[in-house]
């Protein structure tokens, strides 16, 4: 007999994917090795990612003018990334293809508008002008290891001519928080003192912290892992204490408003969506199962929007999804019309080694503000330098007759035809093995008898080109340097 109406919507049902208890079990397992920042692998991975993300930024900046529309800037942005990242890693590993790409799409968030503005091509209507205070906000990952990244700037602002009031308020006490929490991330912190450092500076700049806005641990295809550190906790809206360790990595969210910090969700249709993968529901509509298939090959566990699809169909599928728990909205906010909101975000690393590395970081902002931050303790901190600064190498000294010697100068590097020789200033120690034919040899003995009379094998401490097998010899002449190289018909040695 054929299946029934109920079997076929389950067979159908592309939502829930069984995963047996082995392959749980190796997921837990590996789940510390894929994050462990001992791994020079995975360090060089965020910072590759940082750097893309970097990049993005300095030519969104450059593209943003009066005139522009959001949606030119998102698709700019998106395909920057695209292209970046097709560049690198492109060697299969275990003969699987390293995942790359976006991991948060390009959003262009325009004054009151709090953030998650990353529209649909036939949507959007937001055209920039001069003075407006933009929001740039965008991720990159390599290999699922994620360097998110947002700016704000005032279009037209420059060093000479920076933005001034309310504006420059509110950009520089989101910048001025950004700084201070690249400084608290160390071994031992606190989410909670980080909270309150962002409530202080707010107070500062006679600003208020935006709610509902989340620092998030980052792993490895994670972008909202455990821990969290709230922009400002209220009765309604708390998270678990959380102390930051070595071998963590956040993305630190800073949002800053002049308005109450209650942003409201617009009339704006929401682009921007995340798979939830602990919710699974039997798709009903053909649209819906088409457009899940297509995001869960494509962007499985990181956040995407409609416009990297179909969107006529893309919109149509999401409905019955998001209905029914599958995917987490980004939805578009908006403060009091009037106000002006600014943001910071930037990923850093809490090496093992205790240090803190910014992978991803935006300019300083052009802004003058009358206000600044009076707390003392905030303002000492502020002072500290964040540059790694490189310890030099104490010589080694040796014990000797004549007492202590410098370290011995690094062999030169000779680069030649047929080989590399390093010649060092001790002559005496100089052998490297050069491998010829014998009508080179000949050749050879003859060129080498005229210019460099004292070399010998030093196999045999036979005159060069006596052995007919493959020759070593020892360059003992007075010069630093050796330039070997042949030509058809003879070759040529000469000091140099």
């Amino acid at each position: 007999m054929g299946k029934d109406k109920k079997e076929e919507e389950e067979d159908d049902d592309v939502s829930s994917v069984e995963i047996d208890d082995e392959e749980e079990v190796e997921q837990e397992e590996d789940e510390e090795a894929a994050n462990d920042l001992n791994n020079a692998d995975i360090v060089t991975k965020y910072r590759g990612a940082g750097d893309i993300a970097n990049n993005v930024l300095a030519a969104l900046l450059q593209q943003l003018v009066p005139g522009k529309k959001a949606v030119e800037l998102c698709e700019f942005g998106d395909k920057m990334v695209a292209e970046a990242t097709e560049k690198v890693y492109n060697v299969k590993k275990g003969g699987k293809k390293i995942e790359k790409g976006s991991a948060f799409p390009t959003c262009i968030s325009v004054n009151n508008c709090v953030g998650h503005y990353s529209p649909l091509t036939s949507e959007d209507d937001v055209v920039i002008a001069d003075g407006d205070l933009v929001k740039i906000d965008l991720g990159v990952h390599i290999d699922g290891y994620i360097a998110v990244l947002a700016h704000s700037v005032v279009v037209g602002s420059t060093a000479d001519a920076p933005a001034e009031g309310r504006k420059a308020d509110v950009m520089m006490a989101a910048w001025t928080a950004s700084e201070l929490a690249q400084r608290m991330f160390k071994d031992g912190a606190t989410n909670q003192e980080i909270t309150d450092m962002i409530a202080k500076v707010a107070e500062a700049y006679k600003c208020s912290p935006v709610e509902g806005v989340l620092s998030h641990q980052m792993k490895k295809h994670v972008i909202d892992a455990n821990k969290v550190i709230i922009n400002k906790a209220n009765n309604d809206q708390q998270v678990k204490d959380a102390t930051l360790e070595k071998n963590d990595v956040f993305g630190f969210d800073i949002v800053m408003t002049t308005g109450d910090g209650k942003p409201k969700q617009s009339e704006r249709r929401t682009t921007v969506f995340k798979r939830d993968l602990e919710e699974k529901y039997s798709l009903k509509m053909k649209a819906s199962r088409a457009f899940f298939s297509e995001v869960n090959q494509r962007f499985p566990t990181l956040p995407f929007t409609l416009r990297a699809g179909d969107e006529r169909n893309w919109r149509m599928g999401v409905v019955e999804c998001v209905k029914h728990g599958l995917f987490i909205e980004y939805p578009v906010l908006y403060e009091k019309l009037g106000e002006f909101v600014a943001q910071a975000k930037f990923t850093a690393v809490l090496l093992p080694s205790g240090k803190c590395a910014r992978l991803t970081a935006g300019p300083a902002p052009n802004a003058s503000s009358e206000l600044k931050l009076e707390d003392a303790g905030l303002v000492e901190l502020l002072a500290q330098s964040t540059e790694t600064k490189k310890k030099k190498k104490a010589n080694k000294k040796k014990k000797g007759r004549g007492g202590a010697t410098p370290t011995p100068t690094r062999p030169k590097r000779i680069e030649t035809h047929d080989c590399v020789f390093r010649l060092r200033p001790s002559l005496e120690a100089l052998s490297r093995h050069l491998r010829v034919g014998f009508a080179t040899r000949m050749r050879l003995r003859t060129a080498l008898k005229d210019s460099c009379p004292e070399s010998t094998c030093r196999a045999s401490h036979r005159p060069l080109g006596y052995r007919r097998t493959n020759l070593a010899w020892s360059l003992a002449r007075d010069s630093s340097y050796v330039k070997l190289s042949r030509c058809p018909q003879k070759v040529l040695i000469e000091a140099v």
